[in-house]
């Protein structure tokens, strides 16, 4: 039986004391729900006939909105934006094989020119993938390799094009300037159809606030929830949902390329519970 369902069990128990729930709350705070949606999780449970009906009302906490990635007949161009350390570089490599895996053409960018390990890396995943990348000098324009990206992108025809951009700070100037720039440039010759922001789940309520920060700055289209493992941590994409209303899209579990896979909402409020 799962954290949740153990939880939630002694609370319709009524047998509850007030150490007992107090217990009970802070076991769901540590879970990353955040103190506020615990407190209306107890409620939920306090009323409810059964593990179904906790489900059924933990469901409208979840965004409404399409999963899926953007897929056309035209070049879909997707930016991956995020903080540094979330591995967002390893994201963009991902999302791309998965995409190749599906027989689509994709191009990847590195568009992180102000930390060399970045573009390494992405050039690294990019001959193991066998997927081409474009790349820059070091501390070059990210909004001109971005672009240059595009124009190849359509002189080519791929399917998709992945632009992996900076993270270094999560504030609204300085980083947000960069991504709206490299938006701009690159929309001058191709729309970009999606803007995934990458979280790292075992950061907890920090990577709620940063999410918040980058949904206010950019037009965000979908989440990427990376180190999500089978811990009671899981709460966090619930919570992220729940405050934002910005559907997560995929997740990543692990280290290799095939721990990635689109999420699952249904799986995941059952696995809580």
């Amino acid at each position: 039986m799962g954290l949740f369902s153990r939880l939630l069990e002694k609370v319709k128990s009524g047998l509850t004391s007030s150490s007992d729930l107090g217990e009970i709350e802070k076991a769901l705070i540590e879970s990353d729900l955040g103190a506020t949606n615990v407190r209306e999780l107890l409620e939920i449970a306090k009323i409810s006939k059964d593990e179904e009906s906790v489900l059924n009302a933990l469901r409208s906490w979840l965004s409404p909105r399409d999963r899926t990635l953007a897929h056309g007949e035209e070049l879909q161009t997707v930016l991956v934006v995020g903080v540094n350390g979330t591995g967002k570089t390893t994201t963009s490599a991902k999302l791309s094989a998965l995409l190749k895996s599906k027989n689509k053409k994709v191009l990847l960018v590195a568009a992180d020119t102000f930390r060399a390990a970045a573009i390494e890396q992405l050039q690294t995943w990019g001959e193991r993938l066998s997927i081409p990348v474009i790349t820059g000098p070091a501390n070059s324009d990210p909004a001109a390799i971005a672009f240059d990206g595009a124009r190849q992108a359509i002189a080519v025809s791929v399917d998709y094009l992945v632009i992996d951009t900076a993270g270094r700070l999560h504030t609204k100037i300085g980083l947000m300037d960069e991504l709206g720039k490299i938006k701009r440039v690159v929309e001058k010759s191709t729309p970009i159809n999606e803007v995934l922001l990458v979280i790292d789940a075992t950061t907890g309520q920090n990577g709620l606030a940063q999410a918040k920060i980058f949904i206010e700055s950019v037009a965000v289209t979908g989440l990427i929830l990376t180190k999500l493992d089978g811990s009671a941590k899981g709460g966090i994409a619930l919570a992220i949902e729940k405050e934002t209303g910005i559907p997560i899209k995929f997740i990543g579990t692990g280290e290799r390329v095939t721990d990635f896979a689109p999420f699952d909402a249904d799986s995941y409020l059952r696995g809580l519970l």
